[in-house]
Formats: C-alpha cells, sequence, structure tokens
C-alpha cells in the first residue's frame, strides 16, 4: 500500500465523517443562534431554556437525516470492503 492509497483512505474517512456530522451540527448551529436571540429580546437567562431545545433539535435532526446518514455510511463501507483487494497490495 502505498502512501498515496493510505492518504486517500483517510480523506475519505474525514470526508464521510463530516458529511454525516454536517446536518447534525448545523441545525444545532441555527437551534442555538435563534434560542440566543430570543434571550436576547426577552431577557430570559435560564440555562435550561437554551439547553432542552438544543438537545430537542439534536434529537430532531438526527431522527430526519439518519436515513441519509445510514446511507452514506453503508455506501462508504461498500466502496472500502470493494477496493479492500487493491488496499491488500
Amino acid at each position: 500500500m502505498t502512501t498515496q492509497t493510505v492518504a486517500d483512505l483517510i480523506r475519505d474517512a474525514l470526508m464521510t465523517a463530516f458529511w454525516i456530522g454536517l446536518p447534525v451540527m448545523a441545525a444545532g448551529f441555527i437551534a442555538g443562534i435563534v434560542i440566543n436571540l430570543l434571550q436576547i429580546v426577552t431577557s430570559i437567562q435560564d440555562p435550561s431554556f437554551s439547553a432542552i431545545p438544543r438537545l430537542l433539535t439534536f434529537l430532531a435532526s438526527i431522527v430526519v437525516f439518519l436515513p441519509w446518514m445510514l446511507m452514506k455510511m453503508i455506501a462508504y463501507a461498500v466502496h472500502l470492503i470493494s477496493n479492500m483487494g487493491r488496499y491488500a497490495q
């Protein structure tokens, strides 16, 4: 296995992890901004007011994006296993 092959494997693994985590992180980021704006407008500084909606947003985004995330992971695993002979050389 050449160093280029190892670099490609690592790059593919990191990019797959990035794309799998992106929807959940983006939903949490957007929810955090909206909740912080609501806290600024209403002057409510209760920690549970910001934590619970953010957690619910993460849970909802995982439920919504789980089929797509599983398809990406399965596609990566199939690609990795189908090229196993090339990696063994």
